[in-house]
């Protein structure tokens, strides 16, 4: 499911076996299995059982306390792994080690590939629209790629191909009234750029 936010003012979070159950006036509000559950955020001033707190630790499930305007106020997080092997093999391939640039290197080709394939779709549903150039130019981009040798080159390659996408992106809106000119945000200036992630 992913994590779950208690905004209830005054709500009850318990653990009922395997479950974490949230009432508040003796309604319940939620209640799940906590396998499904990766996180807990509690905003504002409900109260948790000792119980369920331990539970949460037990089963690796971070707890995150905000105010009601969500403020930080503190977090319990579980221990992390003892895998001393895997640590160090994590930090062995940081910086701009041959696995570093390997990893880069899939990863923006994943999402230049599935920039590739928007273009592709739109163009094959929409036979009004030609989106050659922001194609041609994505190409080129997966191709530079595969020659990179370091990650500032991976990193240009990627903005590269996101320049080529988002410069067609104002041809995938179909809705009057929305428009899209260039990509923005931190905060976005318009409409378009507030619903993108």
């Amino acid at each position: 499911m992913g994590t779950v936010y208690v905004i209830q003012e005054d709500a009850f979070i318990a653990k009922v076996d395997e479950r974490l159950c949230v009432k508040f006036e003796k309604q319940t509000l939620i209640d799940l299995p906590l396998i499904k559950i990766k996180g807990v955020v509690i905003m504002g001033r409900a109260s948790i059982s000792p119980a369920a707190i331990s539970e949460l630790i037990n089963q690796k499930i971070p707890l995150t306390f905000l105010t009601l305007n969500g403020k930080y106020i503190a977090r319990l997080e579980p221990e992390m792994t003892k895998n001393i092997f895997l640590r160090s093999a994590q930090w062995k391939a940081a910086g701009e080690t041959s696995q570093a640039i390997h990893l880069t290197k899939a990863f923006v080709r994943g999402k230049l590939k599935n920039y590739r394939y928007a273009l592709l779709k739109t163009q094959r549903s929409y036979q009004d629209i030609d989106m050659s150039a922001g194609l041609s130019q994505l190409a080129t981009s997966i191709a530079s790629l595969e020659t990179a040798t370091n990650i500032n080159s991976i990193r240009g390659c990627e903005g590269a191909g996101s320049a080529a996408y988002f410069s067609c992106f104002d041809k995938f809106i179909r809705v009057e009234g929305f428009s899209f000119h260039n990509r923005n945000r931190r905060p976005p200036v318009d409409e378009v750029n507030s619903l993108l992630v």
